[in-house]
């Protein structure tokens, strides 16, 4: 795993934050959720994670998902 970036919610994502994941990542603070996302990458795929609780990510496949953090 590489480290990406860390933002706060309702600021510009950096420019290294996959355009693939930026309207998931919107759909996710437009629930009002705050706190900052950390982009880190496994696998050569990008994952951004809120500390609120909730992950965006691309999966092998190419589809988008936005979720709260499993148990």
């Amino acid at each position: 795993m590489q480290l990406g970036t860390r933002w706060a919610t309702g600021s510009e994502a950096p420019a290294s934050v996959p355009a693939s994941l930026r309207p998931a990542i919107a759909e996710v603070e437009s629930k009002g959720l705050t706190g900052h996302w950390t982009l880190t990458w496994l696998e050569g795929r990008a994952i951004a994670e809120l500390d609120a609780g909730w992950e965006v990510f691309q999966t092998a496949s190419g589809d988008v998902v936005a979720r709260p953090f499993e148990d």
